[in-house]
């Protein structure tokens, strides 16, 4: 699939070109001509024979942006100066930072917030720990806690390489919902290791994001810390995919003219993020399901999966889907399908095969960054297509949920996260969506959209409230 010049490989070149000739207008030329798009052309000074220029460039990765540098080094008369990675420059030195909420003026002030007044504080919450909720940070404060090991597409690079995506996510709960939230890397991935550590920490916060860690390890990480901790724990590669897919099918199946009981969707991926749309989708009403993974379609009588010692996650998947008992390969499950939702590999899917599903065919292709068909290839037979990026319409971007959830768990002062609450926020982000707005390329809203958070933390502070 060919690949736009994209904000993610933005830099900005410092350029001094003579004042008069053709070098400036070259500029625009040579960008345009390398692949690449102008976004900002700014004279930074200006001299009667030399002015300094800051162009800034989108290209479509690396390579591509050093190509176009090097074609702008080599016109007459132009001296490269600094060249700029503006995606590096918002990460230096982190993106976030911890604020004081009151000022620090005099001693009066230094004897409330610290000793000998912050004493008294303590001892109110000894003497009562459910005032630590009132009195300090807990009440506002997630962990969002990762071992590094399967971080965006990249895999298992470890926590240090990790901390940039938790640092955004803690940027993201701010900036969406107005929680503090704290990245929190974890140079272990032994699951025993990881549960008493985040039990550990835990009395700190008042909720525990876990984030990009692999399967099957996360099912158990999950489990056992939602059974161990008197908090709220959600595994949103999991639980906040699962929600969006959800709202998003809701609102495409509303397009199309077709009941969430009635259709047969068809799954790629049977890992955490698979697993845990699937188990949403069968609480929300989906009677025919079928999932595929690397192996084929996922069956009772599967040989990998008969054996005793067979994936337990994927007996499960076998045991509570696929009705009618297909076998196969993907491409041959997804012959007629209503629905098709890929969380796996690029390119699984060609246009014959969209091409074979039913009338009204919903795709939901979210590999990333590199989807299981090319979705303008498949909007040509498909009726909706989504993805999970950010350069075609209805993007399945978890941030529509997570900073919701978590503000409706932290406004009810609730101990765990539901099933009936993802339902509820499910439903509450596609109703965010209004009948008259509607259509095949706007399914699911803006993430900037200003009434998304409110109505998911709505929706789930009333499902915790529920008796």
């Amino acid at each position: 699939m060919a690949t736009a010049p994209s904000v993610s490989y933005s830099m900005t070149v410092r350029l001094e070109v003579p004042a008069s000739g053709t070098a400036v207008s070259q500029l625009t030329t040579v960008v345009e001509s390398s692949g690449g798009h102008v976004t900002g052309l700014d004279v930074t000074a200006s001299g009667h024979e030399m002015l300094r220029i800051d162009v800034t460039v989108a290209a479509t990765s690396t390579a591509h942006a050093d190509e176009i540098v090097q074609r702008l080094r080599r016109i007459d008369g132009v001296t490269l100066g600094k060249v700029s990675d503006r995606t590096f420059l918002m990460h230096l030195g982190g993106k976030i930072e911890m604020q004081s909420k009151h000022p620090i003026r005099n001693r009066d002030d230094l004897s409330m917030i610290y000793t000998p007044g912050v004493a008294r504080v303590c001892t109110q919450i000894a003497q009562n720990p459910e005032d630590a909720r009132r009195l300090t940070i807990k009440r506002n404060s997630v962990a969002v806690v990762t071992d590094g090991s399967a971080v965006l597409g990249l895999g298992n690079i470890g926590p240090r390489a990790a901390l940039p995506v938790m640092e955004g996510k803690a940027a993201l709960f701010k900036r969406f919902a107005g929680i503090d939230a704290w990245p929190i890397c974890l140079d272990t991935q032994d699951p025993d290791t990881i549960v008493e550590v985040v039990k550990a920490i835990a009395p700190g916060f008042a909720g525990i994001n876990l984030e990009d860690i692999s399967a099957p390890r996360c099912f158990e990480i999950e489990a056992r810390l939602r059974q161990a901790l008197d908090i709220p724990v959600f595994h949103d590669d999991q639980h906040g995919t699962a929600i969006v897919v959800l709202a998003a099918l809701h609102n495409a199946l509303r397009v199309v003219g077709k009941q969430l009981e009635d259709v047969r969707v068809v799954m790629s991926g049977a890992g955490a993020a698979g697993t845990a749309i699937l188990k949403l989708l069968l609480a929300a009403g989906v009677k025919h399901a079928v999932v595929a993974d690397i192996h084929g379609v996922v069956h009772c009588g599967r040989p990998d999966l008969v054996s005793a010692d067979a994936d337990a996650p994927l007996r499960w998947i076998a045991d509570n889907t696929n009705p009618q008992a297909v076998t196969g390969t993907l491409r041959q499950a997804v012959v007629g399908a209503d629905v098709f939702i890929g969380v796996s590999a690029p390119d699984v899917l060609t246009a014959e095969d969209v091409a074979g599903m039913a009338e009204g065919a919903v795709v939901f292709a979210l590999a990333n960054p590199d989807p299981e068909i090319d979705p303008a290839v498949a909007r040509q037979t498909a009726a909706v297509v989504a993805t999970g990026r950010s350069d075609f319409p209805n993007q399945i971007n978890n941030v529509l949920v997570f900073p919701g959830v978590f503000r409706g768990l932290l406004d009810a002062h609730s101990r765990k996260v539901t099933e009936r609450m993802m339902l509820a926020a499910a439903r509450a982000l596609a109703d965010v969506v209004l009948e008259d707005e509607l259509n095949a390329n706007y399914i699911v809203p803006s993430v900037f959209h200003d009434k998304v958070a409110g109505a998911v933390a709505d929706a789930v502070r009333e499902a915790a409230q529920e008796p």
